[in-house]
């Protein structure tokens, strides 16, 4: 199985979590998009947690029309199959092109994600 993210998508995440950590308010461009294929479910992700290496944060948008800034394990986001048993996926040809505000302000506005 590919794993949800690169060694380099890891860096730059923890990179993002320790500025998170250390109190310091950051909105970056996202590092990651993860999504279930048949479900309708992403989430840019945009920092993990220094301290369990496991719990990211970012846009999570669960296929319902509401994304919000959260955050979720990404043992969690291992096991989740959809409903035709797809697990998520890593889009390997994601390029953030804003930050992850920007992000969520216009999958708000448009009911998901847009690029």
């Amino acid at each position: 199985m590919t794993p949800l993210i690169t060694e380099d998508e890891r860096q730059q995440l923890l990179a993002h979590g320790e500025t998170r950590a250390a109190g310091r308010a950051i909105d970056p461009l996202p590092v990651v998009r993860l999504f279930t294929p048949d479900a309708h479910a992403t989430w840019l992700l945009a920092a993990l947690d220094p301290a369990d290496g496991d719990t990211a944060w970012g846009v999570c948008d669960v296929g319902i029309g509401m994304p919000a800034l959260g955050t979720i394990k990404l043992s969690d986001l291992a096991s989740i199959v959809g409903p035709r048993q797809q697990s998520v996926m890593r889009d390997r040809y994601f390029q953030a092109v804003r930050p992850l505000s920007e992000y969520l302000r216009l999958m708000q506005e448009n009911g998901g994600i847009i690029d």
